[in-house]
Parts: structure tokens; sequence; C-alpha cells
């Protein structure tokens, strides 16, 4: 059964009491249905430390996943480890196998997947959509990011698949196991559109997959967080109130792959490579610095990551 944009804006208009009972509802109907065989997927980040909490009060030998990319800050690792029952996970390539092969993450996924099928596809009608966008002025490259085309970097979007979702989807087929997923709605449009089609629940995807928090915002996590002391790793710091009330944390709001360019645009500074720099400037040190052009005179790692050359070509900030 299909949602709507107006149920979605209800749920997360509700107060966090409330929603914590309909995720209950919704864990419990996931374990329910596939007889236990779940586990959580946990990253260590503030949104899956939550999901975890809840699974495990109702059932505490559920296991969690850990994907252990090495991409992640050391603190979290660290945390992880704190844990009982956790699978830790690895991806098939490394970063730089994968940056060689397939690109850097920038400017941003969408536009990474245009650009890398406009320079790709022998369709000349795909390559009139990527410059033009279809008969709803969609799905084309923005007159911004057209200067990755003929550059010297390559782009794309395949180091999320590659690092995360296929370590993930091999352990499901190893495992028979069904995951719990901490996302939320409101952190994409394809979360959104995923959570009409399917809810919370989605039994029907091709790879069956629970995210019980999916209509939360950012503020209930929080919420949660600092109201149940739920702790979490050390490189978020305190959680602190504002004056008009609104939580925030006291060091890194968000953690994810902490080499990952994509959305870095958009930030405010102190951007997050910026404060990679004044937090770990080791990995910011890794990060920035090497490169060379391959055979093809494309931009790739060597001896570093080789960032700073990219974040100059789109002019944003790291030191």
């Amino acid at each position: 059964m299909e949602h709507t944009k107006e149920q979605l804006k209800y749920l997360q208009s509700l107060p966090l009491k409330e929603k914590i009972q309909i995720s209950i509802a919704r864990i419990i109907e996931w374990y329910e249905t596939w007889g236990g065989q779940v586990y959580i997927s946990f990253s260590g980040g503030k949104d899956s430390t939550v999901l975890l909490d809840l699974v495990r009060k109702i059932y505490p030998d559920v296991k969690a996943a850990f994907c252990d990319t090495g991409l992640e800050y050391p603190e979290i690792r660290e945390f992880v480890k704190t844990f009982d029952n956790v699978e830790w996970l690895k991806p098939k390539m490394s970063f730089v196998e994968v940056l060689k092969k397939y690109g850097y993450p920038f400017p941003s996924k969408e536009q990474a997947a245009f650009i890398k099928e406009y320079s790709t596809t022998k369709s000349e009608k795909l390559k009139n959509i990527r410059i033009n966008g279809n008969k709803y002025g969609m799905g084309k490259i923005s007159k911004r990011w057209k200067i990755f085309l003929d550059s010297e970097f390559n782009v794309g979007d395949e180091c999320c698949d590659i690092m995360k979702k296929n370590p993930a989807k091999d352990f499901e087929k190893r495992s028979g196991l069904k995951p719990y997923i901490g996302t939320q709605t409101q952190e994409s449009k394809q979360r959104e559109s995923n959570w009409i089609k399917y809810g919370c629940n989605a039994f029907d995807m091709k790879r069956p997959q629970s995210k019980p928090l999916s209509f939360w915002t950012e503020q209930d996590i929080l919420e949660y967080i600092y109201t149940n002391n739920l702790p979490v790793c050390s490189v978020y710091g305190q959680i602190i109130k504002n004056e008009n009330g609104s939580l925030y944390f006291s060091k890194c709001q968000r953690t994810g792959c902490i080499f990952c360019g994509f959305g870095c645009h958009l930030e405010e500074e102190p951007n997050r490579f910026q404060r990679l720099k004044e937090t770990h400037p080791q990995l910011w040190d890794y990060c920035m610095r090497g490169g060379k052009y391959n055979e093809d005179g494309k931009w790739i790692p060597d001896k570093g990551l080789g960032m700073a050359k990219i974040l100059d070509f789109i002019g944003v900030k790291y030191k």
C-alpha cells in the first residue's frame, strides 16, 4: 500500500513519545514476520545507535553488523567495539581502488551519476537528457557541474554501493537475516519516495528492509539521546541546547565517510574538511596530499588521495 506526503508530514509532526511507540510497532512487525531472522545495520553513528538501543530494548539478542570500510573516524571503530554481538564486515575493494576505477565522490551522488552516464553512454538520447533534461526538465547535469565534463577528474556514485551496500548484501545472502536500517526520509528525496511507496517496513522491495526511524527528524534523534542519556561516539562531543531549545552536538554533527565529498559545497564554514584538519590532522593530510595523472590524463590517488586539487577546482576551502 502506498502512502502520501501528507501522511509523512503528519508522522513527522508527532511528539517523540508517539513516534517511539510507532517505531516499536514497526520493529516488532519486522521481527515477527521474519521469525526473528533479522539484524541491525550499525554504523556507529548517532542514528544507528538510537536504532540499536530501540531494537535491543525489545530483542536483546538481535545481531548487529558493522561495515569496516576504513573510511570511519577512528573513534567510531573504537565505539563499535564496545558493543557485543556485532559482526564486522569488509568491502572487497579499498577506497583507493574505488577512486581509481570509478572516480571521486563529488559533487553530489545524483550529479556524479549523471556526469558518469554522459561520459560513458553511447546513447545520444541519454546524452541529450543529461545536458538538457527530460520533458519535465529533470535528470540533467546542473550548469555549475558541467565543468567536470571536460576536466581531468573522473567522478562517480559507486563508492557507497561497493564500500557499504555490497558487503551488507553479501552478509544477508550468507546469513538469511533481514536488516533494520536507521535512516530518515528527511535526508533525501529518494528516501522520501521509497517511504511513500513502501512505508517503514519494505517487505516488497527486492532487498527487504525495515527503516523504523524513517519519519523521525534530526531533532528527534538528538532528543532521544539527550533524554535517555544514551552514550554516543566521542567524536560527537556533548549535546547542547541552544536558546530556542534546539539540540546540537559540540563537535561533529555528522560522521559518515570522512573522505566523502558529496555535498561538501553546500556546507557553511568550517566545513567537514576544515573540521577534519583541526580534529584529525594526519587523516586530513592523507586526504589532501598526493595524487598523479594516469595514462589517460585523469587525476588519481597516489601517496595520498589528492583531494586538495579537486576542492580547489570546485572552489571549496579545506584549510
